[in-house]
């Protein structure tokens, strides 16, 4: 995957710090989250793809772990945070076994053609 992001470089040293901890703690309770549950939807209060994602996972039977930041009023800036630290833009966010799979339509895809069971069947 190429995504271009700015080199480290070519941000100022008095600045470098702050974009590091910009809502790190945000991140790293994702990152936590990842690495202990299998199955890991991120999103946010009353969005309808969030929703339909869960709804999905538990139709099919698949136990997963949420977390919600807010809604479209609140907490933008922390999503914001895992926007960046993703490169994905919009919620829900899911991942499986550690790797963002996309969204709620890249979630019913892989559910649709059996993928998503042969994942969550490897073991890694």
């Amino acid at each position: 995957m190429s995504r271009s992001i700015l080199a480290s470089t070519r941000v100022h040293p008095a600045v470098r710090a702050k974009i590091e901890q910009l809502h790190a703690d945000v991140v790293a309770e994702v990152e936590q989250a990842v690495s202990q549950h299998a199955v890991v939807v991120v999103g946010m209060f009353a969005n309808p793809f969030v929703m339909r994602a869960s709804a999905e996972l538990r139709r099919a039977g698949i136990a997963h772990h949420y977390i919600g930041y807010g809604g479209y009023f609140s907490q933008w800036r922390r999503r914001n945070a895992l926007k960046m630290w993703t490169g994905w833009p919009t919620f829900p966010m899911v991942f499986v076994r550690g790797v963002l799979i996309g969204g709620a339509q890249d979630l019913t895809a892989l559910l649709r053609c059996g993928e998503l069971r042969t994942l969550l069947e490897d073991v890694p």
